[in-house]
């Protein structure tokens, strides 16, 4: 059986911050779980970072916690390295960013809340998901 390979946007790791009662948090949660596997590139986890402290205020969350939340991503991720070799695709850099490692990892889904701003990503094999839609998928969620 093939573990799904994701690829998580930074607007469901920050909403995973903002709320446990969410499907972002279920994600990030189960990201240890070998239901799936995470892969980021260092690039994505400096944006995960700085969006992160752009919300911090509006958590419950310390530093401390955070650099233990980004620990536990990247510990648990699959690491890729990216090229750069054909952007851009997308309208927005910090899209094709995560689209480029979600095709270097030969991922099955990119997770997002943003489905629009990864239109033409489906010729790469890519379905583009919420993470409800992911959890639904792989029987974590009615």
């Amino acid at each position: 059986m093939n573990i799904p390979q994701i690829v998580i946007d930074t607007n469901v790791f920050v909403s995973a911050l903002l709320s446990k009662r969410g499907a972002s948090y279920i994600l990030l949660m189960l990201a240890d779980s070998k239901q799936f596997e995470v892969n980021l590139s260092v690039p994505l986890a400096v944006e995960y970072e700085d969006a992160a402290q752009r919300i911090l205020s509006q958590t419950a969350l310390t530093d401390d916690d955070l650099e233990a939340i980004l620990d536990y991503v990247c510990s648990v991720a699959n690491r890729r390295h990216i090229y750069y070799l054909w952007r851009p695709f997308l309208r927005d850099p910090q899209d094709d960013m995560v689209l480029e490692i979600a095709v270097a990892a030969r991922c099955q889904y990119i997770v997002t809340f943003n489905q629009k701003d990864f239109q033409g990503a489906e010729q790469f094999g890519l379905v583009i998901v919420t993470p409800k839609e992911f959890l639904q998928q792989i029987g974590q969620l009615p």
